[in-house]
């Protein structure tokens, strides 16, 4: 590679080198083509050495073409901004407005040497300067004048750390739920809003204060069977087959008579029939929507079109979305990018011309994400009735389906040709491929980080704390090109993404947790804890010799952690123990005969190592006291799970999340990842006994009381 192009790379912040965090760590050096790729992707024509020379100009002299940044984050203890002028002009004034445009009395001064360039002639002045006025921390207008010319950029102020709950400064515990999961006598085969609204009951009952949920967002209207929770398409809005219809206003005893049949039949299928199930909910809503267009002059049609008012061009860009995909789903394959031209950008004159004459069924899909914000509120509301400390921990993904009403949405701000993943890693030794649209660095910027910002306020919403799936991408994230395996890390402004994360963590009072498991770059999660952002913590993680040896104890554990047993893409207790899943991935083809019995080998080991463990931090329940080795798996000691939750719950981390599968001994995990429901049914799983059964289930009142030993 020449050192040109690296000298580009390495300005524009595309790794030309990286390091892997697999079990055997692997340096590499980045394919020359796959960097020029993705240097292109992100505006950097490098096809020539003329191209590289003028890519490096422009980077270099960025700064010196305009006066403002777009947006200037900084520390409210130190808030400093940069101005550039021609050397022939002055400052005239320097202005600062809040956000509601009420000039704030603020002073200015400058700091350190002023800088000069030339520039096609012209020579530019650049002047750093500081607010010496204590701010309150939010978004502010600065305002610059310049010969007769006013210039304006945004300023945000954000606080020195995260919102961290009252309730952190002793440990605490709750639930991590799959709410589609939730098996309940009264939903329609697939978990909901007013499940949730009896699980915060339950917890409240049992001594918990957070429930932690998968992404709740929108998935794809036309094709439910696409179920997996992280191939969202929005993070702004709700996945409306999470409705209970029987709290829709407009539904009647009547439609659920009708109903029952087919209620009945989808809640006797094994897994959940998504297809069914949200086609069946899908109809009723609407028959329900056009019930209350029936009385406009209701309140209730009032308050629909407050909300459509209110969330305002990213649902009307949504909806728009759902009704075109809707139709041409129907004829034209390959998703919004196969679309007519005219219909491949929301602001075209051809989309507003739909939405004019299809304007019933744009409706409909804002009446669905109504009444889905309606009932996940009444949910929320059930947790400040109850007194849950914290609430919902609800979790955002790392990016958003390419095919999607986001992506198609703000195409100018995602990179157009690659695709978010990840190198290889402990659990994932081949990497990973998720193909989701990640965010262009530089455009993200231009923007004033609106997009991000949208994105956390949306999630936030209704929610006391908020898991960042791969929080690593606040700092770099892996790109693969569509058409390739291998990828490479691209770089975002971490100190900005770190700032706003903790500004729009105090005006929401919601705690961040990242989500770490990976290939974590060398002082990142130091970093992470001096804002007071949560790391994520998992049994099967907290290991000596990189996963080889024993397990740490409790004391080991971080303080300022959600810790769990597991996630919903591990095996649970019972399937790790009797190595189902090592069978399970023998069986798929995904390791060899000599692999699985590596594998097996090691998980003996692994049983010792854990039993070791539990004896050593004294967990056992005194009734159930550990009976021997267990060679070989032969048998699963009684108590285990009640041993291990209390050894989770002895933790130094403050939050302890405890997995319903592991407490009702499920044996099979809710997602095998690399795997799509044609190889194994991902995403589909429902919890073996029924919401309303769980305080009197033996096993769910042991673990419960185990884990209240401790916390």
């Amino acid at each position: 590679m020449s050192e040109p192009l690296q000298q580009l790379a390495e300005a524009v912040g595309v790794a030309a080198h990286f390091s892997d965090a697999g079990l055997s760590r692997r340096d590499y050096d980045v394919d020359e083509n796959i960097v020029r790729f993705v240097l292109n992707d992100l505006g950097y024509a490098c096809a020539t050495a003329e191209e590289i020379s003028a890519g490096l100009e422009r980077w270099q002299n960025r700064r010196w073409q305009k006066v403002l940044e777009s947006i200037y984050v900084c520390v409210r203890e130190d808030v400093i901004f940069d101005v550039v002028f021609p050397a022939t002009e002055e400052i005239s004034c320097l202005l600062l407005f809040d956000g509601d445009n009420q000039k704030v009395e603020a002073e200015f001064c400058p700091v350190g040497e002023m800088q000069t360039r030339c520039l096609n002639d012209i020579y530019y002045r650049k002047q750093t300067y500081r607010i010496t006025t204590p701010l309150a921390i939010g978004y502010y207008v600065l305002s610059v004048r310049l010969a007769e010319k006013n210039y304006r950029s945004m300023l945000a102020v954000a606080p020195e750390h995260g919102y961290e709950p009252p309730v952190l400064e002793q440990k605490t515990w709750g639930f991590a739920v799959q709410l589609y999961a939730i098996n309940s006598k009264r939903n329609w085969g697939v978990g909901d809003f007013t499940d949730l609204s009896a699980l915060v009951r339950l917890a409240a009952d049992s001594g918990a204060s957070v429930i932690g949920l998968n992404p709740l967002n929108t998935l794809a209207h036309d094709y439910p069977e696409n179920a997996s929770p992280y191939q969202s398409i929005s993070r702004l809005f709700l996945n409306p087959i999470y409705i209970d219809l029987e709290n829709v206003p407009e539904f009647t005893a009547a439609d659920k008579e009708s109903a029952a049949a087919e209620i009945a039949a989808v809640k006797r299928e094994e897994f959940i029939n998504y297809d069914k199930i949200y086609r069946l909910k899908t109809r009723f809503l609407e028959l329900c929507y056009e019930r209350m267009l029936a009385h406009k002059e209701s309140g209730r049609y009032a308050e629909f079109c407050d909300f459509c008012n209110r969330e305002g061009r990213e649902l009307d860009n949504l909806a728009a979305f759902q009704a075109i995909y809707e139709e041409k789903t129907k004829t034209v394959w390959g998703g919004w990018p196969a679309w007519p031209e005219e219909l491949r950008a929301p602001d075209n004159a051809a989309v507003g011309e739909y939405v004019m004459q299809h304007r019933r069924r744009i409706g409909f899909f804002k009446f669905m994400q109504f009444e889905a914000a309606r009932q996940f509120a009444l949910a929320r509301s059930e947790i400040e009735k109850c007194g849950l400390q914290i609430g919902f921990y609800r979790d955002l993904a790392v990016g958003v389906g390419k095919d999607s009403a986001e992506f198609w949405s703000n195409q100018n701000v995602f990179l157009p040709h690659v695709g978010a993943g990840a190198p290889p890693d402990a659990f994932f030794p081949g990497g990973q491929k998720w193909g989701l649209g990640c965010f262009s660095p530089e455009r993200l910027k231009e923007l004033q980080y609106e997009p991000f910002i949208k994105v956390l306020r949306a999630n936030m919403k209704n929610a006391g704390a908020i898991r960042l799936d791969h929080v690593m991408s606040l700092m770099r994230l892996f790109v693969i090109p569509d058409d390739r395996q291998s990828g490479t890390y691209i770089y975002y402004p971490f100190a900005d993404m770190l700032n706003l994360l903790a500004l729009e963590s105090c005006l929401h009072r919601c705690l961040i947790v990242g989500e770490s498991i990976g290939n974590v770059p060398e002082g990142f999660i130091d970093a992470l804890r001096a804002r007071h952002v949560y790391s994520l913590s998992v049994l099967w993680a907290e290991r000596s010799a990189g996963g080889w040896g024993g397990f740490y104890a409790p004391e080991h554990y971080p303080s300022d952690a959600v810790t769990s047993v597991g996630t919903h893409d591990m095996a649970p207790l019972k399937m790790w123990w009797f190595g189902y899943d090592i069978a399970l991935s023998h069986s798929l083809g995904m390791m060899s005969d000599e692999e699985q019995t590596r594998c097996y080998h090691k998980r003996e080991a692994d049983r010792k190592h854990l039993l070791d463990s539990l004896d050593a931090a004294h967990v056992w329940p005194e009734d159930r006291l550990r009976r021997g080795d267990y060679l070989y798996g032969e048998n699963y000691p009684e108590g285990l799970e009640e041993a291990v939750h209390r050894f989770m719950a002895k933790s130094a981390s403050k939050i302890f999340l405890l997995q319903l599968e592991d407490v009702l001994q499920v044996d099979q995990q809710q997602n095998l990842p690399g795997t799509d429901i044609d190889v194994y049914p991902n995403w589909r799983r429902r919890l073996p006994v029924a919401l309303e059964d769980l305080p009197t289930d033996e096993r769910y009142m042991r673990n419960i009381s185990a884990v209240r030993k401790e916390r």
